[in-house]
Formats: structure tokens, C-alpha cells, sequence
């Protein structure tokens, strides 16, 4: 069988090539708290807890190339592994800083990590999932693309990812998590800490000292259970599922989808409720407020408290248990 020219091309971009992996392990030594910073241009990050005042490093570098046409050195990848880009400073540690040479391109770097309890944690990957846990201190988790999964943080967890999903649970202080496209997901959410503006949220509601949870996603539904605190929660399509005790106040907006929230009984509130196709639904004991109709609902339960949820579903039902 003959190919035409263009076909060949085409298959030489595709074939792909031989793809060379090596490790390296590497352990380190601290005497307090970590101040740890991790990076990496492709490839995933795990951090989970161990001794305390030692650091363990175990790198994965391949080649993350698809055709026989890679630009990569071909002694990366032996350079990275016989110099890993590990940095320390007493108890601050810089891993994964690789600089802009050329000779990088197309090698993944993966990390995993074992740490003391008492760490602060920053996180980066550009494409590629993460897995953090059992750090007392604040972890902030960035992925371009990959799914995040944070649990058992002590202190307060800040999480984005341009696509992927996102998992949470047990975690001690205020939560940020956004998602261009995927689910939100926590349980153990009951924050003591403040948030970073005393009182104040970003979208201007009152945030109280219980905490403030604030997760956002473009497209996926969101599930939180064990709340407590005040939150934000905003999907551009997907359901909406709230349970937990308001302590601030809750906006809570979805553009296609429903919302469910399950407060415990003596909850107190003031209800502001809406949705542009769909009803409205609570067994709660309301002392109304204004007109009601199918699509609103506004009034006050066990009377208000001075904690405001303001619901809102484009297209969808609400309900509150």
C-alpha cells in the first residue's frame, strides 16, 4: 500500500516515540515548621505526612513527548535526576523549579512527597493531578489541568484547577476551591478559623468567625456535606447540595440545575429565594415577608438570627429541609 505524501507526514507526527523514565530520591532534613513550595510543568504532585524533621523526595522525570519529532535534550533527563531542582534554606524548601531552558521541553516531572505534620503547603502543576494530606498548616493547590484532592488539612485550603474536578474533606480552616469544569465535593468542612478579611467576603456578605467556604465551578455540580461557616457557592450548570449549619451567611446560585439545602432543625435565617423555572420548596415554619409566589420565597425562620441565604436557580428547583 502506498501513502500519499501528506498521509506520511501525518503518520511520522503520530508515531510515537521511545519515551525514556528515571526516579531519583532524595531526603532532607528540617528542624521546626516547613515553608514548602512544589512545581512542576506536567506531571503530578502527592503530599501526604510522615516524621516529623524529615523531608523524602521521590521524583518520576520521563519523556512526556508523542512524536519522533521531540526537541527535548536528550541528557534532560539524566541532568534532572543527578541534579534535582531541590532547594533549601533551613526549613524553607523550593522543589521543581526547573528555569526556561530549551533543553526541558517535553519532560514530565513528577513528585512524591512525604513531610512533617507541621508543613505550609504551595503547590503547582501545570497539567497533572494532585493529592495533598495530614499537613497541619494552610495548603494552596493549583492545577491548569488535573483533578485536586485535599483532605485532613489543618489549617485553611485555597484550590484551583482550569479542568478537573475537586475533592475535599476534614479540612480545619476557610476553603477556596474553583473549578473551570468538574465537581466540588467535601465533607468535614466546619472551619474555626477566620477569614482573610475580618468579616467581610469577597462578594461583600458578612463572613463570620466560623469560617468562610467559597467554591466555585463553570460547569459540574457541587456536594458539600458537614458545613459550618458562611458560604459563597456558584455553578454555571449542575446541581447544587448544601448541608451544614449557617453560622454566615450563604449565597448560593446555580444557572442550570437545582438546589438543595439540609440545615438542622433549629437553624435561623432570613430566606431569599429564586428561581426562574422551577418551585420552591421548605417544611421549615416561615414567617413570611413580602409577596410569595411559585418562583419566590421570602421570610424569616426562628426568627432570622441575622444570617442571610440568598438562593437562586435559573433553571430548577430549590428545596430546604
Amino acid at each position: 500500500m502506498k501513502l500519499s505524501r501528506i498521509a506520511l507526514v501525518a503518520l511520522l507526527f503520530t508515531i510515537p516515540a521511545f519515551a525514556e523514565e528515571a526516579t531519583f530520591d532524595r531526603t532532607l532534613k528540617v528542624t521546626g515548621p516547613v515553608d514548602l513550595e512544589v512545581v512542576t510543568g506536567s506531571g503530578h504532585i502527592y503530599v501526604r505526612s510522615g516524621a516529623a524533621g524529615t523531608i523524602t523526595v521521590h521524583g518520576i522525570v520521563k519523556e512526556s513527548c508523542c512524536n519522533i519529532f521531540s526537541n527535548s535534550d536528550p541528557n534532560a533527563i539524566k541532568s534532572i535526576v543527578d541534579n534535582p531542582p531541590i532547594e533549601q534554606s533551613g526549613n524553607t524548601v523550593r522543589i521543581g523549579h526547573l528555569g526556561e531552558s530549551q533543553r526541558y521541553n517535553n519532560i514530565s516531572v513528577s513528585y512524591e512527597l512525604v513531610v512533617p505534620a507541621d508543613t505550609k503547603l504551595l503547590s503547582r502543576t501545570g497539567s497533572g493531578a494532585q493529592e495533598i494530606s495530614g499537613i497541619a498548616g494552610s495548603a494552596e493547590v493549583q492545577s491548569g489541568s488535573g483533578g485536586l484532592k485535599i483532605g485532613d488539612i489543618g489549617g485553611a485550603v485555597r484550590a484551583k484547577t482550569g479542568s478537573g474536578s475537586i475533592a475535599l474533606s476534614n479540612i480545619g480552616g476557610s476553603v477556596t476551591a474553583h473549578t473551570g469544569s468538574g465537581s466540588i465535593r467535601g465533607d468535614g468542612l466546619s472551619s474555626s478559623s477566620s477569614p482573610a478579611r475580618a468579616g467581610v467576603a469577597d462578594n461583600g456578605f458578612a463572613a463570620s468567625s466560623a469560617g468562610y467556604f467559597d467554591f466555585q465551578t463553570g460547569s459540574g455540580s457541587i456536594r458539600i456535606s458537614g458545613l459550618r461557616g458562611a458560604v459563597r457557592a456558584h455553578t454555571g450548570s449542575g446541581h447544587i447540595e448544601l448541608d451544614g449549619q449557617p453560622t454566615g451567611d450563604w449565597r448560593v446560585n446555580t444557572g442550570s440545575g437545582g438546589i438543595t439545602l439540609r440545615l438542622p432543625a433549629q437553624a435561623a435565617f432570613e430566606l431569599n429565594a429564586h428561581t426562574s423555572s422551577g418551585s420552591i420548596h421548605t417544611n421549615r415554619q416561615l414567617t413570611i415577608q413580602g409577596t410569595t409566589g411559585r418562583h419566590d420565597l421570602r421570610g424569616t425562620v426562628n426568627g432570622g438570627g441575622g444570617i442571610r441565604l440568598d438562593l437562586s436557580a435559573g433553571s430548577g428547583s430549590i428545596e430546604i429541609d
